[in-house]
């Protein structure tokens, strides 16, 4: 299985359009964002992805009930962090702020994921890897990039955009 791995959009509807594409070719098995998505029209362009929408809301996240209503028409999985799922047999946690990883980062996650810092991270510690993609806003020019996990493996990569 591989999922993809997006974080901080901030409203970037251009780039947003890009994201799709990029893991639609790439042919991901779901998607995770982790937060800061800021806008509920976000979400209606990540309605034309081919796998399924997961996410935890970050600190931008302020106009809640709309993307609570735009998470639920398109059919996604959004709740406020940590958010935890088993895929391919791997314990995954996703978090925004990486400050979450305290007390929800356990010796039986496999997975790590979070945002918030616009910065890449490929940590390993032990059997675990905590991962953030890193910018995709359009903040940082020349550093836009999402990830793809496989996680058989649990090697990431970057697509770099």
């Amino acid at each position: 299985m591989r999922i993809g791995v997006v974080s901080d959009t901030h409203n970037n509807l251009k780039n947003c359009h890009r994201i799709v594409k990029l893991f639609n070719d790439a042919g991901v098995d779901a998607v995770v964002h982790t937060g800061d998505i800021t806008q509920a029209r976000t979400l209606g362009v990540f309605a034309s992805l081919d796998a399924p929408l997961y996410g935890v809301f970050g600190n931008n996240d302020q106009e809640r009930d709309e993307l609570i209503a735009a998470a639920r028409e398109s059919g996604f999985h959004f709740q406020d962090p940590p958010l935890e799922v088993v895929w391919s047999k791997r314990r995954i946690v996703v978090v925004h702020d990486p400050r979450e990883l305290q007390g929800a980062l356990s010796p039986e996650h496999d997975l790590a994921l979070h945002g918030h810092t616009h910065m890449l991270r490929m940590e390993r510690k032990a059997h675990q890897l905590i991962f953030n993609p890193g910018e995709c806003a359009g903040h940082m020019v020349g550093l836009n990039a999402v990830g793809v996990v496989d996680l058989d493996s649990l090697e990431p990569h970057l697509l770099h955009f």
